[in-house]
């Protein structure tokens, strides 16, 4: 799954809007243990065990056909018992791409209302493909041939060769237009300058017709001391192995750090030291990158532990890992899924590593996000996908306080990817950096998804800072709104309190900017009251932004 800062997708797909339902059928659903309801011991292993308990009643309510069944993704159990219960669809044994659903139960068990990321009935004639499997694998790499030598993203480089393809896979297509047979391919190639490529296609199993496609890769203890490129001086939790010291952290899952060394594949080599002072602070010390992802991994973990309760990105208490030093003159970092790692290049003339602080808790942040509501990567959904990323990694950045980088609403402000000093976005008025969009229009879904970001990025500023000019640790913002009004903010955290819950227990994976209005006054409402200066400001946010 395609997660970088500053790339783009091309994506084929059109987004099916998100809809929240009433179940006429009240379901009775598994119960939760009277000595473990509403309690942070609930293990996500026990979580899921109940949704999955659960799916038979869901199913029910919903009326799903006898070749649909639910697999539980998550779950959240809100204090009172209240549940809210997140499932995957398959359909014959195939998984349903855009038939994820999340059930809302009360307290007793009982179905009370269900967001769909699609209201089409997943209904085949038959799953057998007309498309034999070795077509498909040769038409999505041909599909991909084709692009050789071709800029189809101004931000990606082009396909240089196409290398192979993984055995395509049946699912049903369900994202857009009438569900469908389909494959999922995943082709391997390299991009110019050897960049690794894996372009997931998903394709009619009957036509051969592209549905959707998306890069996966390409686009974000013993007591140690180091000294960052940019995180400056910080105290590090490393692991002690016999005479030396890794750069491990048992406290926080064992995420650990290894370097590529300008390699483009591979797990890398974890980074070891002889007396636990690591790096120093200039990047061309081979430690000094490294200090600050670890150190970034390790403040993404506090801040979702410390604001959430939340134990690591899958929320299982295992830590992602990082690898620096990727590539030669890589001008990125990204996330990925397949690895549960975070990469980072030196960029240009490898001496500007792309290990900020918020682009540490931006990138992981789509590890969440995957692991929750699953956002696509593509048209409205895509945006607020991003968006995401550069809340929590703006988060990130205000909770570990650092002397070094204080937290701001500016994205990607030290990495100086734009050569003239400036931050990549902008969050009190996202067009300052020349192609985000302030206000949500009906054409937004046809922007970058880095770019359809700004809305979703401007809301956020208003709903924690308000509007017009202020002064944040010294950085000045002047943020507009598209009715001409005076908002006044809520606060940062309570603003992100409301956008997490909303993430985890009300998106789904289409969910667009009316959607998202919906789940964050849901949020709102469930944390504040529905009469609460909280929900009235989310109210007047959205509106702020023309999401009425």
């Amino acid at each position: 799954m395609k997660r970088t800062l500053t790339v783009g997708a091309a994506l084929s797909a059109t987004v099916i809007l998100a809809s929240a339902i009433q179940v006429s059928a009240v379901a009775q659903a598994a119960p939760v243990p009277a000595s473990s309801k509403g309690s942070a011991a609930l293990q996500r292993a026990e979580l899921k065990s109940l949704a999955q308990a659960s799916a038979p009643a869901v199913a029910a309510a919903l009326g799903l056909g006898k070749d649909e069944a639910l697999v539980a993704k998550d779950a959240v159990v809100d204090a009172g018992g209240a549940r809210h219960l997140r499932f995957e669809r398959t359909f014959a044994g195939l998984a349903v791409l855009g038939g994820d659903l999340v059930a809302h139960l009360d307290a007793r068990g009982r179905v009370v209302s269900v967001d769909k990321a699609t209201d089409a009935a997943i209904a085949l004639p038959s799953t057998t493909p007309s498309v034999p499997a070795d077509s498909a694998a040769r038409q999505a790499k041909g599909a991909v041939q084709s692009t050789v030598g071709l800029t189809v993203d101004k931000d990606e480089a082009p396909i240089k060769e196409v290398t192979g393809s993984s055995a395509p896979k049946l699912v049903v297509w369900a994202t857009s237009g009438t569900p469908r047979l389909a494959y999922e391919t995943v082709v391997q190639g390299v991009r110019e300058g050897d960049i690794p490529s894996a372009q997931k296609l998903v394709t009619d199993a009957a036509t051969g017709e592209v549905l959707s496609t998306h890069e996966q890769y390409l686009a974000a203890a013993a007591s140690g001391t180091g000294k960052g490129v940019f995180v400056g001086s910080v105290k590090l939790t490393t692991n002690s192995s016999g005479s030396t010291y890794q750069l491990k952290d048992p406290s926080r899952g064992n995420m650990y750090t290894t370097t590529l060394a300008g390699k483009t594949s591979g797990n890398g080599t974890l980074l070891t030291d002889a007396d636990n002072a690591w790096g120093t602070g200039l990047a061309s010390n081979a430690q000094s990158a490294a200090v600050d992802a670890q150190y970034g991994a390790a403040a993404t973990w506090d801040y979702y532990k410390n604001a959430f309760g939340r134990s690591g990105i899958r929320n299982d208490g295992v830590g992602a890992y990082s690898r620096v030093h990727y590539g030669k003159n890589y001008v990125n970092a990204f996330w990925s899924d397949d690895c549960f790692c975070m990469t980072y290049g030196d960029g240009a003339s490898n001496t500007h590593p792309l290990t900020e602080l918020d682009v540490a808790g931006h990138e992981m942040t789509h590890g969440v996000t995957s692991n929750t509501a699953g956002l696509n990567y593509e048209g409205e959904s895509g945006g607020l996908n991003e968006a995401t990323s550069d809340i929590f990694g703006t988060m990130v950045e205000f909770s570990a306080n650092l002397a070094s980088d204080k937290g701001d609403y500016l994205i990607g402000e030290l990495i100086n990817i734009n050569g003239n000093g400036t931050p990549l976005r902008y969050m009190d008025k996202p067009s300052k950096d020349g192609a985000s969009k302030d206000y949500w229009s009906s054409t937004i879904g046809n922007v970058d998804v880095h770019y359809s970001s700004g809305p979703a990025n401007h809301f956020f500023y208003l709903l924690a800072e308000g509007s017009g000019a202020k002064t944040v640790n010294g950085v000045s913002y002047n943020s507009p709104t598209s009715n001409g009004s005076t908002l006044t903010g809520i606060g940062r955290d309570k603003a992100a309190a409301i956008w997490y819950r909303a993430l985890t227990v009300y998106w789904t994976s289409t969910t667009n900017y009316k959607g998202a209005r919906t789940g964050t006054l849901n949020a709102a409402k469930d944390l504040y009251g529905a009469t609460s200066a909280e929900y009235k400001a989310v109210a007047a946010a959205w509106s702020g932004v023309n999401v009425n």
